[in-house]
């Protein structure tokens, strides 16, 4: 039970007006733009995208500039706001052999059919901050809202590249997937909570959503040797733009209702052979919203790692265990756990209080006791 605080209301409100006033800053200074956070800022749109679990980039924008920036807390406006959107169906799964693609890398293969496409990356940069991009990037050029325009997606596509893990699979050095999730249905993690243990599908949308730090830092601790025994391999990460596909009930055909801009990441172990397995390779997939290569690489090295414990490997360190990662990886959750410690907890201190000093002076009726039998002897 908590203490009621007198005069809690007004304080609460000034908080607010003080929230809006610091948010807007000085009037002098011109108010930042939707169109200026989702051009110039557009990673940080993509994650707030991706960990919202909402592709609705003007949502996004407008989470970001409420929040002043604290991408946290855009990613809970965007939770909260996904709760009120009505549910009308489920798209068809994407076909990302079509992807549209801008980005597109493998550390695997040097000669890769279709070639390797560096595209838009901070890879290749000095890391050197620009105090005056103006003068070294030339006059400023008007843009389109897009990161790409139709026309220039349209003048090079770049469809159908094969894939690195189909060319494994035809040479007989991966096993071919199943398939048995396209189309079928899935528990939604936006809807259901988590149980563990959890099967792929569902992993793979806690992944999705989960906390760019905290599955970066778990698959780094994979990659120094707590859970990987060999060295991965980056087989083929894509970013690029695919059609996401819907079939109205009235009307029983596919139609297509828009596009969403992805990252996949396919990374590839080797793997010994074993009693009912011929040696190969084996992967782990990675596909978020947006361009989020980071994040998509470190999904990938954790559903290989999560794959092989749920196959019989020993659980022996954080990024094999499911509960640890998929139950401590969601950053809304995260936060209301250790924010909630700004409550007011005083009553519990209280008890907490009394404990500690019960604990310091075990029996005080006993010292009393001596204290009296001093005072009637005289010492």
């Amino acid at each position: 039970m908590y203490v009621a605080v007198k005069g809690g209301q007004t304080a609460v409100k000034n908080s607010r007006r003080l929230v809006a006033r610091t948010r807007r800053g000085p009037r002098a200074v011109p108010e930042i733009g939707a169109d200026q956070i989702e051009n110039q800022l557009g990673l940080a749109v993509d994650r707030v995208m991706a960990e919202g679990a909402l592709y609705d980039r003007r949502a996004a924008v407008q989470a970001i500039k409420q929040a002043q920036g604290d991408l946290v807390e855009a990613i809970f406006l965007i939770r909260a706001f996904r709760t009120t959107l009505k549910r009308f169906g489920n798209s068809t799964p994407v076909d990302t052999e079509k992807i549209q693609v801008i980005r597109r890398v493998s550390g695997a293969f040097k000669d890769l059919p279709g070639g390797q496409i560096l595209g838009p990356t901070y890879d290749y940069t000095h890391r050197l901050i620009e105090f005056d991009p103006e003068t070294q990037n030339g006059p400023e050029k008007k843009e389109t809202n897009r990161e790409f325009s139709a026309e220039e997606k349209e003048a090079d596509p770049m469809e159908s590249l094969p894939r690195v893990m189909d060319m494994l699979e035809k040479q007989g050095l991966m096993e071919k997937g199943t398939g048995d999730l396209i189309g079928a249905p899935t528990q939604d993690l936006t809807r259901q909570p988590l149980k563990i243990p959890a099967g792929r599908s569902i992993r793979l949308q806690a992944l999705a959503r989960g906390d760019e730090g905290f599955l970066l830092s778990s698959a780094y601790s994979l990659q120094r040797g707590f859970g990987l025994d060999r060295h991965p391999f980056l087989g083929e990460l894509r970013v690029g733009f695919v059609d996401v596909m819907f079939t109205p009930p009235e009307l029983k055909f596919e139609i297509k209702i828009g596009e969403i801009k992805i990252t996949e990441c396919f990374m590839i172990n080797r793997f010994n052979g074993g009693k009912d397995r011929a040696p190969g390779f084996e992967n782990g997939y990675g596909l978020v919203f947006g361009q989020n290569e980071r994040k998509a690489m470190s999904v990938s090295l954790l559903d290989r790692s999560l794959q092989n414990a749920e196959n019989g490997t020993e659980v022996k360190y954080p990024g094999q265990d499911q509960e640890f990662i998929l139950a401590h990886s969601d950053n809304v959750e995260a936060s209301g756990f250790v924010q909630h410690l700004k409550l007011p907890h005083y009553v519990d201190f209280q008890s907490e209080l009394l404990s500690v000093r019960s604990l310091q002076n075990p029996h005080p009726q006993e010292k009393t006791n001596t204290r009296k039998n001093n005072i009637k002897t005289g010492k």
